[in-house]
């Protein structure tokens, strides 16, 4: 009776066990809230502040990692194999780290693809914060990036044929495009010319790629 009463003990404590980590899938762990972030990056008063999303492919497999600065509009992009929240974390840190210096915030959806927010947090020395659930507006720099990408690859589009030289040029000539809002700069010209930090060559780079 009493061994038959410890194995019931026994599997309802794996049961418990598997539903604690049942319960924390399907959100974000220990995420701050956008309601947190400071006033000055919903004003755009300052470079640093950034905007993640990913651009499903039509087989639901590759990716794109969209980043986009919020005050000036520098756009980064990286093609990932598997949608997952370690290959969307690499690839974040990825195209940060080059001007890691710079980067104050990251927000971004509440997709388990960014579920690896702390290791990103830490990598870059930044803050992530979580925009609310179905709330795409408080994202709105990186839905009309987004939008703007779809123009070159378009939904349905297998993401598995796109070269990173492809995914480069296009990325090269979202920054390099006037914007009215920024006086009729380029994201990438206004982004530099307000970094005290400027990477010569990173600079070279898109100077190069965009005009040889």
């Amino acid at each position: 009776m009493n061994s038959a009463l410890s194995l019931r003990q026994k599997r309802g404590h794996r049961r418990n066990k598997r539903l604690s980590r049942y319960q924390n899938q399907g959100r974000i762990v220990d995420g701050l809230r956008i309601d947190t972030r400071p006033n000055i990056v919903e004003k755009r008063g300052r470079i640093g502040d950034f905007e993640v999303d990913r651009i499903i492919g039509g087989n639901r497999k590759q990716a794109l990692v969209t980043i986009v600065e919020r005050k000036t509009g520098l756009a980064l992009i990286k093609k990932v194999e598997r949608k997952t929240a370690e290959e969307v974390k690499k690839a974040i840190i990825d195209l940060l780290t080059n001007i890691k210096h710079s980067v104050k915030t990251i927000t971004s959806d509440n997709g388990l693809e960014f579920a690896e927010h702390k290791a990103i947090a830490s990598a870059l020395d930044c803050q992530y914060y979580f925009a609310h659930p179905y709330s795409s507006w408080e994202r709105g720099s990186n839905e009309n990036l987004n939008g703007l990408i779809r123009q070159y690859f378009p939904k349905r589009m297998v993401f598995d044929s796109i070269s990173d030289e492809e995914i480069k040029a296009v990325e090269n000539r979202l920054n390099h495009r006037s914007r009215k809002r920024l006086k009729y700069k380029t994201p990438y010209r206004a982004f530099y010319s307000l970094d005290s930090h400027l990477d010569v060559e990173f600079s070279f780079y898109f100077y190069t790629e965009t005009y040889s």
